[in-house]
């Protein structure tokens, strides 16, 4: 289990002196304590793992967002941070899919359900998610959907 794999990787950190990803490991725990909390009382269960990802998956974009706004802002150091932090992220992370391989999924479901126009991009996307949800990075297929059904 990912979960396990954190904290066997916090106690390494940790013991390692390795102050700066203890911190992002131990951030790591604090946001998926955090669902977990939120997850008591929703009625839907989810697979410990799908939880697990879906956080570390929001981190990510969390952390690409600010990379591009310290960038953009001239603060280099404070992109710097939260590039190693994306890295102890990433870790993680399932592989995700590659272009070819979303365009690929995104024609079989066009081809499966007759998707012709962008009144069934939400179709498109639903089904996407469905099937590729835990290695799909959303803002590329979005943009993929979008350029195959127009």
């Amino acid at each position: 289990m990912i979960r396990d794999d954190i904290k066997a990787a916090t106690i390494s950190a940790m013991k390692a002196g390795e102050k700066d990803r203890t911190a992002a490991l131990r951030q790591i725990s604090a946001k998926i304590k955090d669902r977990d909390i939120e997850e008591r009382t929703s009625t839907k269960a989810i697979p410990d793992d799908e939880l697990v990802v879906s956080v570390l998956q929001k981190m990510a974009k969390q952390r690409r967002e600010s990379i591009d706004l310290y960038v953009t802002g001239g603060r280099e150091e404070l992109a710097a941070v939260e590039r190693a932090e994306l890295a102890v992220i990433e870790e993680f992370l399932p592989q995700m899919l590659s272009e070819a391989e979303t365009v690929a999924a995104i024609e079989a479901i066009k081809a499966e359900t007759g998707a012709a126009s962008m009144k069934d991009m939400g179709t498109v996307m639903a089904e996407l998610k469905a099937r590729h949800g835990a290695v799909l990075d959303g803002k590329l297929a979005s943009t993929l959907v979008k350029a195959a059904l127009s």
